[in-house]
C-alpha cells in the first residue's frame, strides 16, 4: 500500500487535536522533537508539520497528498481544494471587530473605513458582497492590536472564544464565516494515494460517530416499551433484553451527543428507570 502524505499545523491547538484524532483512529507516531516529517509505525502514513499558511500551497503542488486543515484557510488560500470530512474539532469564525467605544450599527458603518486583516480575500469578498468599500491592510500576527495604534479602525480575524478582542479593547460586530478543522484533498493526489486515503477516512469516521453519540442503558416496565421504542432514535432498532424482575425489561441503544439530554428527559417522563450513560470510542456503521 502507497505510503499517504498529509500535512498537519506545526505547532498550536489544530496540531494537538489532528495527533489526537490519528491516535484515537490507532495510528502511532514515530516523531521526535522538532522534526518536519515524520512517519507511522504501524500505518502506511507520513506526516509533513507545516506552517498553517503554507499547507494549502503544498496540497495545490501535490507535495501532500491530504491536510488536516481549518477550513478558514482554505476559504482564504485554496478555494480550489476539495474538502471530504468535516471534523468537528477547532471550531472558530471569522468575524469583523471594532473598538467598544465605536458605536456600531450596521455593516454600512464600516464604508471608508480602515480594516487590518490577515484575511484580505476572505474580508475583500464580504464587503464587495455588501456593498462597501474600505481600505485593507494585511497583518500576519497581531492584528487585534491594529486599532489601538492607530494603524485601523477595525480588524477582520479569527475568533474562538472572543478573550483575545476583549484584551485589546474590541467587540465582535459581525460575522463572516464559521469554520472547522477539515480533511482537505490534493487535486493531484494518486489512486495509488487514495486507497490509503480511504482506509483512514474509514477510521476517521468511525472516532467521529462515537464522539457523536453515547451509548444509554435503561430499565422499563413492560407496558412501557413501545413508548420508550418511540423516543428511541437507535441505530436500526435498540436491543431489548428481559430482566430478572418480572415485568421488567432493559433496552440499550445510541443517543447522539447534541440531543442527548432531551431526550433523557423524555424516557424519564415516559416511565423508564436506572439510566446508565457511557462514551463510545468507536461506532462502525
Amino acid at each position: 500500500m502507497r505510503k499517504l502524505k498529509i500535512a498537519v499545523q506545526k505547532s498550536g491547538r489544530l496540531h494537538d487535536e489532528s495527533l489526537a484524532l490519528l491516535k484515537d483512529c490507532g495510528i502511532y507516531i514515530d516523531n521526535g522533537r522538532d522534526q518536519l516529517k515524520a512517519s507511522a509505525t504501524n500505518f502506511p502514513l507520513e506526516i509533513y508539520y507545516l506552517r498553517n499558511g503554507d499547507i494549502p500551497q503544498y496540497l495545490k503542488d501535490g507535495v501532500v497528498d491530504c491536510a488536516i486543515i481549518g477550513e478558514n484557510l482554505l476559504i482564504e488560500k485554496g478555494e480550489e481544494i476539495g474538502i471530504i470530512d468535516r471534523l468537528g474539532f477547532s471550531k472558530c469564525r471569522v468575524s469583523l471587530a471594532v473598538p467598544k467605544t465605536f458605536k456600531y450599527n450596521s455593516i454600512e458603518d464600516f464604508h471608508g473605513k480602515r480594516i487590518a486583516t490577515s484575511y484580505p480575500e476572505t474580508t475583500r469578498k464580504y464587503l464587495e458582497e455588501k456593498g462597501i468599500e474600505a481600505e485593507l491592510h494585511i497583518i500576519n500576527g497581531s492584528v487585534e492590536i491594529a486599532p489601538n495604534i492607530g494603524l485601523a479602525d477595525a480588524i477582520c480575524d479569527i475568533v474562538s472564544s472572543g478573550s483575545t478582542l476583549f484584551k485589546n479593547n474590541l467587540k465582535e460586530v459581525e460575522v463572516i464565516l464559521k469554520s472547522e478543522a477539515v480533511l482537505a484533498v490534493s487535486p493531484t493526489i494518486s489512486e495509488d494515494a487514495n486507497k490509503t486515503l480511504d482506509k483512514i477516512r474509514f477510521r476517521i469516521q468511525s472516532v467521529l460517530q462515537g464522539r457523536d453519540s453515547r451509548y444509554v442503558l435503561l430499565n422499563v416496565p413492560n407496558d412501557k416499551i413501545d413508548e420508550i421504542i418511540k423516543i428511541l432514535p437507535g441505530m436500526k432498532s435498540p436491543t431489548l433484553l428481559p430482566l430478572a424482575e418480572e415485568g421488567w425489561s432493559s433496552i440499550h441503544s445510541v443517543v447522539n451527543r447534541d440531543t442527548f439530554w432531551e431526550v433523557i428527559e423524555e424516557l424519564k417522563q415516559a416511565g423508564a428507570e436506572g439510566i446508565l450513560v457511557c462514551p463510545i470510542e468507536k461506532m462502525i456503521l
